[in-house]
This record gives structure tokens, sequence and C-alpha cells, in this order.
């Protein structure tokens, strides 16, 4: 495993208030409001609706292929999932959001086997009877629904979560990492052929799966470097 550093910080947003969250799109159906100068996220759909009642919140820019990504998390109420897509496009190489692509609204399948491409970590994987015995962080690989990396998901069940974990995202060259308040939970060298090509840069997004209250704070995007 390389040891990649923090280099130029591209982006910061502390996710504290309306005005920080202007221009991010939302895809699918959730409220979005703020406690504690923290953002909260929920769905708006009852989650009977299965995959209809889940959503994904995209940030507007666009970042380079090496990156650290980092995000303060917490767990509010449970079961559900969270995730983040990173390094997201269309497989053509278009803007996320060109208009050319098929329209989205929060369904999974659209996301790993529609027109785009991206990486994406769940983690607080509380959703299905057997994520809630045996918790774990995956990392995919889209287009296609590639389990590429997994480990041990060390964040508790809610109720005895502490005030907030920071999860760190690296990507840097052909290698993508997962920490969890520092502590190493995986890494993926992706050869480029096995699971298609190398992607490159793109944009950020959260995800959460109903019924799931996630709080969010404190998003830093750096540079990457060996």
């Amino acid at each position: 495993m390389n040891c990649y550093k923090k280099s130029e910080k591209i982006y910061e947003n502390a996710l504290s208030c309306e005005r920080d969250i202007k221009g991010f799109l939302m895809e699918g159906s959730a409220k979005v409001y703020f406690e504690n100068g923290k953002m909260r996220m929920k769905n708006m759909l009852d989650e009977s609706l299965g995959q209809k009642s889940n959503f994904v919140f995209w940030c507007p820019e666009n970042f380079p292929s090496d990156v650290i990504i980092e995000w303060d998390f917490r767990p509010v109420e449970e079961p559900g999932l969270a995730i983040l897509f990173f390094s997201a496009k269309g497989s053509g190489g278009e803007d996320l959001f060109d208009a050319s692509l098929s329209p989205r609204d929060g369904q999974y399948n659209q996301y790993h086997s529609g027109d785009i491409n991206a990486f994406h970590v769940s983690y607080f994987r509380r959703k299905w009877e057997e994520e809630r015995a045996f918790h774990t962080c995956n990392l995919r690989k889209s287009k296609g629904f590639h389990l590429v990396a997994q480990g041990a998901d060390p964040i508790p069940n809610a109720d005895d979560a502490k005030e907030s974990y920071r999860m760190r995202v690296v990507k840097c060259g052909n290698e993508v990492q997962f920490f969890v308040d520092d502590l190493f939970i995986f890494n993926f060298i992706d050869d480029g052929k096995t699971y298609g090509p190398l992607l490159s840069g793109g944009k950020i997004g959260f995800r959460q799966m109903a019924p799931l209250i996630g709080e969010y704070s404190n998003l830093v995007v750096y540079k990457a470097e060996r």
C-alpha cells in the first residue's frame, strides 16, 4: 500500500447552513436540513417503495483524478446505508449533469449499470439483515456492479455512535484507499482492465438508503500526491 499526502486544498465546505449547499443537486426525494451547524438528510418517500425512496445529493464541483476527500459523518437514525460516489461522470467522458445522459432519480441501478462511470464506497451498511449482522465497508466500480474491495466497518450502531467520524477517501494514480478516523479500512489497485478502464476525475455525491438519517459536515478535498 502506497502512502499519499495532501497537496493543495481545492475545495472546502462546512455543510453548516443552506448557503453552503447552493448549487448542489438532489436526485430523488429527500429533506436536507441543518441542526447544530451540520447537514442532515432523510428520505421523503416511504421505504416501502424500495429503490424509489433512496436519493443522491451531488456536489456541483468537478474534481481532478488524484484527490483526498474528507468529511465528518454521524448516523442519527437507522436502519439504512450511506455511500459516497466519486470520480463520477458520463461513460463517454461527459459531465455528470450533461443533458445527453439518462435521467436519474436515486434508484441504484441507474448509478451502477446506467450510462455513468464512478467509484462508490458504502459505509454504515445497516439496511439488510445480513448487513446488520456483519458490518463491512464496500468499494464498487461502475459501470458494472463490481465489488473491488471490502473491509470491516468500525462505526457502531447509531445509539452508540460518537459525535462524528472522520471519513477519508484517497484516490491517486490507480489506487483507492479508505479510512475512518485514520483507521485503514481497505485499498484497491486498479489494473485498468479487469473492471474497465481507469477512472479519472469527476463529481462526488452523498447517497442514502431509506430510512437512514445521516449527519454530514466539514467536507474538504485536497489534491493527492505520492
